[in-house]
């Protein structure tokens, strides 16, 4: 068995359920203290958040990355316990094996064997790694970077260990990721008898023709490597239960998927005025979960592309599609940052699981990032 299977077996079968640890930090802040770094725990309300750093000096090479891991679901569904790590036919199964712990596990070996080759490196190496990744988002790596700009310490590079890849090992990397602006709206109409809608105001029927437009419509067509702005209902909510009163309001909840060809106000502008254009009485709470990111290609994201293909044999492709991740948090403080890490078939689903051979793999590039990036 590799130190970096078992490391990641290790850290599965702590049952670190957001925003618990469960001390996955402890034994990453052992190890890291044994290799030359200095050790910091910031915890915030129920947040473990752990901030490491080999090195004084400049340019700062970052891993980032989260110990807890989302619910497992319906346990008679897995085919083994979920925080029992179990290898099957080449497989690891086990919550937190692609999302992230076998990233986590693989930045800590690869680092320790990058330390071993080369003690005297340039710059530094760091570390920011927290338990509140699957949860709000407010205590872990957000405000961490807090603490860090007040503090005037600057990360020049990070590489997020989230599950990147699609298909193979290394086949994507994120260089960015969309915006995420969400909207909770509340329709006004007026209730009353369904055989009396002269004397009533049904707002499911005022909004129709409003969420018709806002769902059809073309927000932009994104750019060369962010996906178009998109609209989404996710939860609607409006009625009594009983089948013959007019609902007096109507509930909703909404997210704009948005690339940074947008502004929020901007947003908020067209939302608003096409509600109004349909005569729609309403009021809305706006809430902001993450702004757009990018680095663009160039130094950094080559360096990685090519750690990547030395261990593929091609370089992979650059994307910022999927959800939201903490890079968000960290980039705007001009930080360049990529995620880069396993296959994300099965992340939050129940039996998941990453390759034996892929864990291995990202240890290796993982290391070729920092031999291409700090190695004199």
């Amino acid at each position: 068995m590799s130190p970096t299977l078992e490391l990641t077996q290790d850290l599965i079968a702590r049952r670190s359920v957001t925003p618990a640890d469960e001390g996955c930090q402890d034994v990453m802040a052992a190890r890291l203290q044994a290799v030359g770094f200095t050790v910091e725990r910031l915890r915030y309300g129920l947040v473990d958040n752990l901030w490491a750093r080999r090195g004084t000096s400049g340019p700062v090479l970052c891993f980032a990355g989260h110990t807890d891991v989302v619910p497992t679901g319906p346990l008679e569904e897995w085919r083994s316990d979920p925080f029992v790590p179990v290898v099957r036919d080449g497989i690891l199964y086990g919550r937190g094996a692609a999302d992230m712990k076998s990233g986590l596990a693989a930045m800590i070996t690869a680092t320790e064997a990058f330390v071993r080759a080369h003690p005297d490196h340039k710059g530094s190496i760091a570390y920011l790694i927290t338990s509140d990744e699957e949860g709000p988002s407010v205590d872990g790596t957000k405000r961490v970077m807090e603490t860090l700009t007040a503090r005037k310490e600057r990360i020049d590079w990070c590489v997020v260990g989230e599950p990147s890849s699609e298909k193979t090992i290394g086949d994507v990397i994120k260089i960015g990721r969309r915006g995420s602006f969400s909207g909770r709206l509340t329709v006004h109409g007026v209730q009353g008898h369904v055989a009396y809608p002269q004397l009533a105001v049904n707002p499911v029927h005022a909004f129709a023709p409003a969420l018709a437009e806002l769902v059809s419509r073309e927000w932009d067509r994104g750019t060369e490597h962010f996906q178009p702005t998109t609209f989404q209902i996710s939860n609607f909510n409006a009625g009594t239960g009983a089948p013959n009163v007019i609902p007096g309001e109507l509930k909703a909840r909404f997210n704009l998927r948005y690339s940074p060809v947008q502004t929020l106000q901007g947003l908020k502008d067209t939302v608003e005025g096409i509600l109004r254009k349909h005569g729609v009485k309403f009021t809305i709470e706006w809430y902001l979960s993450g702004e757009p990111f990018y680095t663009p290609p160039g130094p950094f994201s080559e360096a990685v592309s090519a750690a990547v293909a030395e261990v593929t044999g091609s370089p992979p492709a650059y994307s910022t599609g999927g959800g939201t991740s903490d890079g968000r948090f960290i980039a705007p403080t001009g930080t360049q940052v990529v995620e880069l890490g396993v296959v994300n078939a099965s992340i939050h689903k129940v039996n998941e699981c990453v390759r034996v051979a892929d864990v291995d793999a990202l240890h290796r590039m993982y290391f070729n990032v920092l031999r291409n990036l700090l190695a004199k």
